[in-house]
């Protein structure tokens, strides 16, 4: 049975002012989490990791190929009215978030659709919060702030005003980042970076 809750998905309706978006809390079934929790693989660098990179255990890797599944592209094309066929998927993971991360952005041109999945016991802090902006210049001036508790899903489609950040924090943040992408060409090079990241990181041990 997979840990991922599409009835939920499906229920929770699609935001599309200023971009479209769609928050969904508990998209990972409770039931599920403690085994997640477990076997999510220890990271304590920031930065984004290929799961080629890190080791995790099987509930862990179930979640990742529920999510990189038909069954989930299927979901995401109802929901934003897309037809993602033939679109490949870009999956890394983040497990500790640097002071200085989180500034303003909008996602790179060749994602089509960027999904986060967080898996954060509990979020008392007041930095860390995604927040889906109006506007590249004002972190205050926001649509939509989304804590990054276990189990969250956050889905938007990338677009020239898709712009999200969150205040500074440091410190353990677990999440998934999902994309589908416009072609092979950006997984391929997208990896490889990451994997230069990840083995850099690994060599420096004060990096």
């Amino acid at each position: 049975m997979s840990a991922l809750d599409f009835d939920r998905l499906r229920r929770t309706p699609l935001t599309t002012q200023p971009f479209a978006f769609v928050i969904v809390p508990g998209f990972i079934k409770a039931t599920a989490l403690a085994a997640i929790h477990a076997d999510y693989p220890k990271i304590r660098k920031p930065g984004s990791f290929p799961m080629a990179t890190v080791r995790s255990g099987p509930a862990f890797k179930s979640v990742v190929a529920a999510l990189e599944g038909a069954e989930m592209r299927h979901a995401i094309e109802e929901k934003f009215g897309l037809d993602l066929e033939g679109r490949p998927t870009m999956l890394t993971v983040r497990g500790y978030c640097r002071a200085d991360d989180g500034d303003i952005h909008t996602d790179t041109e060749s994602k089509i659709i960027t999904c986060l999945i967080y898996f954060n016991s509990q979020w008392d802090a007041s930095g860390g919060r995604l927040r889906l902006l109006r506007s590249a210049h004002d972190i205050e001036d926001m649509v939509a702030e989304v804590p990054p508790d276990e189990g969250t899903l956050l889905a938007f489609r990338r677009s020239d005003n898709s712009f999200h950040g969150h205040k500074s924090f440091e410190g353990q943040r677990r999440a998934i980042q999902l994309n589908w992408v416009t072609g092979r060409d950006i997984v391929r090079r997208e990896m490889a970076r990451h994997r230069l990241t990840a083995l850099t990181k690994t060599l420096n041990p004060f990096g």
